[in-house]
């Protein structure tokens, strides 16, 4: 995964935005470029490992890249993400940058900034409706199939798994479950999969996980669509004496996503099985890249970029910046065709935040 630094300079901009099959726009700021761009962003939540991530790496690209923050944290609660957007109108940001956790609800903030010419970038969420300049995130389709070729092949094709799922009225909880749910089907007829909706709620995946083992003691796998459910799966698992060493048959794998350096402390101690590593640091990067280059007037078309991923158009009038995501596990092997990195490679962002 690449990860130069993006130059704060109006050149370097302009030559990424090139790269990226960018149609740029000759403007020329009437004050001589002497005003420092203000932009807000909102943090979804602050209780996982994830977002924490996440919101230390903001301050960082945005100094980085010339810009001015204003920041507020709308804790998984869309009324409170549509007030925050209110507050920033009122402070005059020239950008936003957010992440809604319901993709549905937030189209009528989006439809006012849009009325307002105020640009807006979404990180790891794609809005059902409404457009936005760019969509920072990664496949989450690809998250879906990931987990489901690993936990596949390491059973064999046969046995009995639990889908701790998201939010479904999240794109990211609808496109991890479906893809995982298809792929079991198609490659693996012969592993049945239990769906439990969670809500991105860790004492709820917990609950209902403990239902499960207790109906079907013989499950086999676990798949938890983010590291909200760690803590409270190794609990569960620990309790009930299945956590266990990868070669014991007693062994339950588990399969995460997010890439936090717990997770990988936790494969290389065999205490899970894989993950897939969800760039935390690139998704800070990148949505203020979009939202400077917005600022600076300038357009994307689809294609791949200078920063190893591929710009793709999902509707018209939404971009969407698909960063790389690589499936990570123990003997950084190929798992249904899908390669894998160890948990100590130093290109993982897990490995390297301070």
């Amino acid at each position: 995964m690449n990860r130069r630094p993006i130059a704060a300079t109006a050149a370097v901009a302009m030559s990424v935005a090139l790269l990226t099959g960018c149609a740029g726009s000759d403007n020329s700021p009437g004050d001589g470029g002497s005003t420092t761009p203000v932009v807000g962003v909102d943090y979804p939540r602050s209780d996982t490992d994830f977002w924490n991530s996440y919101i230390k790496y903001t301050p960082q690209f945005a100094t980085e890249l010339g810009l001015d923050l204003k920041t507020t944290n709308s804790q998984n609660d869309v009324a409170k993400l549509t007030s925050n957007v209110q507050s920033f109108i009122s402070q005059g940001v020239k950008g936003i940058a957010m992440a809604p956790q319901d993709t549905a609800a937030i189209a009528p903030a989006l439809q006012t900034l849009a009325t307002k010419k105020i640009p807006v970038v979404t990180i790891d969420t794609r809005p059902d409706q409404g457009k936005v300049f760019m969509v920072v995130r990664a496949d989450n389709r690809a998250y879906g199939e990931k987990a489901c070729q690993f936990l596949g092949t390491k059973l064999g094709g046969a046995g009995k798994v639990v889908m701790l799922q998201g939010d479904l009225a999240s794109v990211n909880g609808r496109d991890r479950t479906e893809a995982f749910s298809e792929c079991m089907k198609k490659n693996y007829p012969g592993i049945k999969v239990f769906g439990e909706a969670t809500n991105w709620d860790g004492a709820l995946a917990s609950q209902k996980l403990q239902i499960r083992l207790t109906e079907h003691p013989d499950i086999k796998g676990v798949y938890m669509q983010s590291s909200f459910a760690l803590a409270g799966t190794l609990q569960l698992l620990k309790q009930r004496g299945l956590l266990t060493a990868p070669t014991d048959p007693k062994h339950v794998f588990v399969v995460s996503n997010d890439g936090i350096p717990k997770e990988l402390q936790d494969i290389g101690a065999g205490n899970i099985d894989a993950t897939v590593s969800q760039p935390a640091d690139l998704y800070a990067k990148y949505a203020l890249h979009y939202l400077k280059a917005a600022i600076d007037g300038k357009t994307f078309q689809p294609g791949p970029t200078d920063h190893d991923s591929t710009i793709i158009q999902v509707r018209d009038g939404v971009l969407e910046d698909q960063l790389s995501a690589p499936l990570v596990t123990l003997d950084g092997g190929t798992y249904g065709g899908v390669p894998s990195l160890k948990p100590d490679d130093k290109s993982l962002w897990g490995n390297n935040i301070g």
